[in-house]
Protein backbone atom coordinates (compact mmCIF):
# COMPACT_ATOMS: atom_id res chain seq x y z
CA UNK A 1 0.00 0.00 0.00
CA UNK A 2 1.30 3.54 -0.86
CA UNK A 3 2.77 5.48 1.88
CA UNK A 4 1.02 8.50 0.42
CA UNK A 5 -2.52 8.09 -0.67
CA UNK A 6 -3.13 8.35 -4.71
CA UNK A 7 -5.74 10.48 -5.17
CA UNK A 8 -8.77 9.89 -7.79
CA UNK A 9 -8.19 12.26 -11.16
CA UNK A 10 -11.36 14.43 -9.30
CA UNK A 11 -9.56 14.55 -6.42
CA UNK A 12 -6.43 16.34 -7.00
CA UNK A 13 -5.98 19.96 -6.98
CA UNK A 14 -7.17 21.61 -9.96
CA UNK A 15 -4.33 23.65 -10.88
CA UNK A 16 -2.97 19.70 -11.69
CA UNK A 17 -6.13 18.36 -13.34
CA UNK A 18 -5.04 20.04 -17.00
CA UNK A 19 -1.68 18.27 -16.40
CA UNK A 20 -2.74 14.99 -15.42
CA UNK A 21 -5.51 15.17 -18.89
CA UNK A 22 -2.11 15.87 -21.45
CA UNK A 23 -0.85 12.52 -19.55
CA UNK A 24 -3.81 11.02 -20.16
CA UNK A 25 -3.55 11.89 -23.90
CA UNK A 26 0.19 11.22 -24.36
CA UNK A 27 0.25 8.06 -22.81
CA UNK A 28 -4.04 6.38 -22.86
CA UNK A 29 -3.58 6.31 -19.20
CA UNK A 30 -2.26 8.40 -15.92
CA UNK A 31 -0.11 6.00 -14.01
CA UNK A 32 0.17 6.43 -10.11
CA UNK A 33 2.52 8.15 -10.08
CA UNK A 34 1.41 10.94 -11.73
CA UNK A 35 -1.56 11.30 -9.89
CA UNK A 36 0.51 10.94 -6.50
CA UNK A 37 2.89 13.76 -7.49
CA UNK A 38 -0.62 15.91 -8.44
CA UNK A 39 -0.83 16.44 -5.22
CA UNK A 40 1.78 19.35 -5.29
CA UNK A 41 0.84 21.25 -8.96
CA UNK A 42 4.30 22.77 -8.68
CA UNK A 43 5.53 19.67 -8.03
CA UNK A 44 3.83 18.42 -11.16
CA UNK A 45 4.45 20.74 -13.40
CA UNK A 46 8.27 21.13 -12.48
CA UNK A 47 8.01 16.94 -13.28
CA UNK A 48 6.37 17.14 -16.26
CA UNK A 49 8.12 20.12 -17.63
CA UNK A 50 11.58 18.49 -17.06
CA UNK A 51 10.60 14.98 -18.37
CA UNK A 52 8.81 17.31 -21.52
CA UNK A 53 12.34 18.92 -21.88
CA UNK A 54 14.76 15.82 -21.42
CA UNK A 55 12.39 14.31 -24.38
CA UNK A 56 13.98 16.60 -26.66
CA UNK A 57 17.90 15.67 -26.29
CA UNK A 58 18.76 12.31 -25.03
CA UNK A 59 17.01 9.52 -27.03
CA UNK A 60 14.32 7.51 -25.56
CA UNK A 61 16.39 4.22 -24.70
CA UNK A 62 19.00 6.04 -23.17
CA UNK A 63 16.41 7.37 -20.74
CA UNK A 64 15.12 4.28 -19.87
CA UNK A 65 18.29 2.74 -19.19
CA UNK A 66 19.04 5.20 -16.84
CA UNK A 67 15.50 4.90 -15.22
CA UNK A 68 16.25 0.58 -14.96
CA UNK A 69 19.30 1.45 -13.68
CA UNK A 70 18.49 3.99 -11.39
CA UNK A 71 15.72 2.19 -9.98
CA UNK A 72 17.53 -1.55 -9.41
CA UNK A 73 20.50 0.76 -7.34
CA UNK A 74 17.41 2.17 -5.28
CA UNK A 75 15.39 -1.03 -5.13
CA UNK A 76 12.30 0.81 -6.74
CA UNK A 77 9.79 -1.99 -7.55
CA UNK A 78 7.06 0.76 -9.01
CA UNK A 79 10.36 2.46 -11.58
CA UNK A 80 11.23 -0.97 -12.35
CA UNK A 81 7.62 -2.41 -13.40
CA UNK A 82 6.89 1.28 -15.06
CA UNK A 83 10.31 1.30 -16.98
CA UNK A 84 10.31 -2.17 -18.14
CA UNK A 85 7.15 -1.86 -19.63
CA UNK A 86 7.90 1.63 -21.36
CA UNK A 87 11.55 -0.14 -22.29
CA UNK A 88 9.80 -2.75 -23.67
CA UNK A 89 7.10 -1.20 -25.71
CA UNK A 90 8.18 2.51 -25.88
CA UNK A 91 11.56 2.37 -26.22
CA UNK A 92 11.77 -1.17 -27.70
CA UNK A 93 14.93 -2.55 -25.98
CA UNK A 94 15.14 -6.12 -25.63
CA UNK A 95 15.16 -8.30 -22.06
CA UNK A 96 18.45 -9.34 -22.43
CA UNK A 97 19.43 -5.58 -22.16
CA UNK A 98 16.99 -4.53 -19.91
CA UNK A 99 18.24 -7.00 -17.28
CA UNK A 100 22.28 -5.67 -18.46
CA UNK A 101 20.82 -2.12 -17.85
CA UNK A 102 19.44 -3.27 -14.27
CA UNK A 103 22.89 -3.74 -13.13
CA UNK A 104 24.13 -0.51 -14.81
CA UNK A 105 25.36 -1.96 -18.03
CA UNK A 106 24.54 -1.80 -21.65
CA UNK A 107 25.22 -4.10 -25.27
CA UNK A 108 25.82 -1.28 -26.37
CA UNK A 109 29.27 1.08 -25.65
CA UNK A 110 27.97 4.36 -25.90
CA UNK A 111 24.58 3.49 -24.09
CA UNK A 112 26.99 1.35 -21.47
CA UNK A 113 29.09 4.40 -19.71
CA UNK A 114 25.65 6.64 -20.09
CA UNK A 115 23.90 4.13 -17.83
CA UNK A 116 27.13 3.04 -15.75
CA UNK A 117 27.80 6.44 -14.80
CA UNK A 118 24.32 7.20 -13.74
CA UNK A 119 24.29 3.71 -11.63
CA UNK A 120 27.56 5.20 -9.94
CA UNK A 121 25.66 9.00 -9.21
CA UNK A 122 23.35 6.95 -7.30
CA UNK A 123 25.51 4.75 -5.76
CA UNK A 124 28.32 7.39 -5.06
CA UNK A 125 25.07 10.03 -4.04
CA UNK A 126 26.71 12.37 -6.34
CA UNK A 127 30.67 11.53 -5.67
CA UNK A 128 31.97 10.86 -8.92
CA UNK A 129 35.43 11.17 -9.85
CA UNK A 130 36.99 12.87 -12.55
CA UNK A 131 37.58 9.66 -14.19
CA UNK A 132 34.47 8.96 -14.33
CA UNK A 133 33.63 12.25 -16.12
CA UNK A 134 36.22 11.40 -18.66
CA UNK A 135 34.44 7.47 -19.17
CA UNK A 136 31.54 9.35 -20.22
CA UNK A 137 33.29 12.16 -22.46
CA UNK A 138 35.67 9.47 -24.10
CA UNK A 139 32.63 7.31 -24.70
CA UNK A 140 31.12 10.42 -27.16
CA UNK A 141 29.28 12.39 -24.63
CA UNK A 142 29.22 16.17 -24.41
CA UNK A 143 29.37 18.23 -21.46
CA UNK A 144 26.12 19.23 -21.83
CA UNK A 145 24.48 15.54 -22.37
CA UNK A 146 26.43 14.95 -19.28
CA UNK A 147 24.10 17.38 -17.36
CA UNK A 148 21.56 15.76 -19.29
CA UNK A 149 22.12 12.32 -17.59
CA UNK A 150 22.66 14.02 -14.48
CA UNK A 151 19.15 15.32 -14.70
CA UNK A 152 17.35 11.69 -16.04
CA UNK A 153 19.05 10.65 -13.23
CA UNK A 154 17.93 13.23 -10.79
CA UNK A 155 14.05 12.83 -12.17
CA UNK A 156 14.47 9.11 -11.55
CA UNK A 157 15.49 9.64 -8.25
CA UNK A 158 12.73 11.73 -7.40
CA UNK A 159 10.49 8.81 -8.24
CA UNK A 160 11.95 5.94 -6.81
CA UNK A 161 11.43 4.86 -3.63
CA UNK A 162 9.94 6.72 -0.34
CA UNK A 163 5.58 6.91 -1.56
CA UNK A 164 6.51 2.79 -2.04
CA UNK A 165 3.50 3.77 -4.67
CA UNK A 166 0.91 1.28 -5.35
CA UNK A 167 2.04 -0.74 -8.78
CA UNK A 168 0.18 -0.15 -11.72
CA UNK A 169 2.44 -1.99 -14.09
CA UNK A 170 3.45 -5.89 -14.84
CA UNK A 171 5.10 -6.06 -11.53
CA UNK A 172 9.14 -5.87 -11.50
CA UNK A 173 10.89 -6.83 -8.24
CA UNK A 174 14.23 -5.33 -7.34
CA UNK A 175 15.23 -8.67 -5.43
CA UNK A 176 14.72 -11.00 -8.22
CA UNK A 177 18.08 -11.22 -10.30
CA UNK A 178 17.92 -9.06 -13.49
Amino acid sequence: MSRISIPARDDVPEASKPILDAVQKQLGVVPNMYRLIALSPAALQGFTANNGALTKTLDVKTRERIALAVAQVNGCDYCLSAHSYLSLNLAKIGPDEIALNRKGQSGDAKADAAVHFAAKVVRERGHVTESDIKAVRAAGFSDAQIVEILAVTAENIFTNVVAETDIDFPVVRAAEAA
